[in-house]
């Protein structure tokens, strides 16, 4: 059995947060329509064009929340959050490039709802995820190094029993837990911090399920983890 458990350390922090999680089982991720998906993307870029009501970028809301929650904890130099690099690049005038089914439809919900997403392949996990403070020698690599770079003392992470899965909360993912086409079971997750969203965060749970279940087939359950409901068993 496998849990993933949001530890106390990171409640005395961020004690209002939600944390939404898809559990996914026996899903089909080969690139089969890459238009498909690019279509997707494109139609939730200008979605995600709707959540900027102030002409500086770093003044709107759903940009603003994530620095100020990034503030109360130690990152690395220039991380930012997941949803504020994809609303730049949309900003910008950039699209967003396909990468797999299930990547391309969290980041479509992820621009749509101007909420960071994730995804990991839960075939990978050695032992409970968790959502913490990082002790600081937590091996992490990420895509495109070689070399391990472990999060600081005190950073937000998720990690297993192995290392750390995720860095500076949502900003940058393990390679070695990272989605592929060959991913058959995953573990998504939505994050909220602020609770004037509740209801956006809900649909976009709601939304990103159904969309992965009608396109690549499976099962799924979803569960919302607050400082009341901490820990839920995402392998039985």
């Amino acid at each position: 059995m496998k849990k993933f458990i949001i530890e106390e350390e990171f409640w005395e922090v961020f004690p209002e947060a939600k944390i939404g999680v898809i559990v996914c089982r026996g899903i089909d991720n080969a690139i089969k329509d890459q238009d498909q998906y690019k279509n997707l993307l494109q139609s939730s870029e200008e979605l995600a064009l709707t959540h900027f009501k102030n002409e500086e970028f770093s003044s709107n809301e759903v940009i603003k929340v994530w620095r100020d929650a990034f503030q109360k904890f130690k990152t690395k130099k220039g991380a930012r959050s997941s949803i504020e690099a994809l609303l730049k690049r949309v900003n910008k005038g950039d699209h967003i490039m396909t990468i797999n089914p299930l990547v391309d439809i969290y980041n479509s919900i992820s621009l749509k709802y101007a909420l960071p997403c994730g995804g990991e392949d839960m075939d990978t996990f050695v032992g409970d995820i968790k959502l913490t403070k990082a002790a600081g020698d937590e091996p992490f690599i990420t895509l495109g190094s070689d070399e391990s770079s472990p999060p600081y003392e005190g950073e937000i992470v998720y990690k297993d029993d192995q290392g750390a899965i995720c860095r500076c909360w949502n900003w940058r993912e393990s390679v070695r837990t990272m989605l592929t086409e060959n991913t058959k079971n995953a573990f998504l997750c939505i994050e909220l911090v602020d609770n004037d969203r509740v209801e956006a965060f809900l649909s976009a749970l709601n939304e990103l399920a159904d969309l992965v279940s009608h396109n690549l087939g499976g099962t799924y359950n979803i569960s919302v983890l607050d400082k009341d409901h901490k820990e839920i068993v995402i392998i039985s």
